[in-house]
């Protein structure tokens, strides 16, 4: 892409002063992984491509089913049996050519995690299980990378940034991960689509501030009431 194109398609974000030209070059070098290509991996995934990261992972095993689609907005009905990742591979291209996107069909396991993960500069965990968050984790901790972490829940969320220049990680606030069958998911409880979106935007800005190293708050979880329309913040 020609500088002039880049100014162009970048200017409301360059024109930003803590962001500048100096911060889209660092967006445009980045490399991030988002794990999970669904409710919340769905609204990272858009913003992220949408300002220009340069490097784009996306880890899913998962099909494209219709009850997806009130929330996992990159999908739609003509992808209904598709791969996540291949879904999610034509929305990138088709929305901005120039980020280099790397479907990953497969589980992230304790196998290939630090393969995987050490071949980015920070991971987005919108994954929807306690197994893969917390394996997640403990692999940024051991490659000491940042993880932007999110969960979603009916009208809650959450968000958090961990392990970033020696900050806590989810361990520090939640030592151990649940037993999975014990806990409510989206498939019993259900989720209202606009959340992800809220949740997701949110993470999706952490991850741009990362990148241009403008100050994100650690060691806090925010909490997030639709609801009630309550936004709490939890030091920890």
């Amino acid at each position: 892409m020609q500088s002039e194109d880049i100014f162009k398609r970048y200017s409301r974000q360059i024109f930003i002063e803590e962001i500048g030209l100096e911060g889209q070059k660092k967006i445009m070098a980045s490399k991030v992984l988002v794990i999970g290509a669904g409710g919340l991996g769905s609204p990272v995934i858009q913003y992220l491509v949408a300002a220009g990261v340069g490097t784009l992972g996306i880890a899913d095993f998962d099909h494209v089913e219709l009850h997806n689609l009130n929330r996992q907005v990159i999908h739609n009905e003509d992808r209904v049996g598709e791969l996540k990742v291949k879904s999610a591979e034509k929305f990138v291209t088709h929305l901005n050519y120039q980020v280099k996107v790397i479907p990953i069909e497969e589980k992230i396991t304790a196998s290939n995690a630090l393969e995987i993960l050490s071949q980015y500069d920070i991971m987005v965990d919108g994954s929807d299980n306690f197994s893969t968050r917390y394996l997640v984790n403990d692999t940024c901790v051991t490659l000491g990378k940042a993880l932007v972490y999110g969960s979603i829940l009916s009208f809650t969320g959450q968000v958090a940034v961990f392990n970033h220049q020696g900050s806590k990680n989810l361990r520090d606030i939640f030592p151990e991960p649940p037993f999975d069958e014990e806990m409510p998911d989206c498939d019993s409880l259900g989720v209202l689509g606009a959340l992800p979106g809220i949740v997701g935007s949110m993470m999706a800005l952490q991850t741009l501030k990362l990148i241009t190293d403008l100050p994100v708050h650690l060691n806090q979880l925010t909490l997030i009431d639709t609801l009630n329309w309550k936004f709490q913040t939890l030091d920890f």
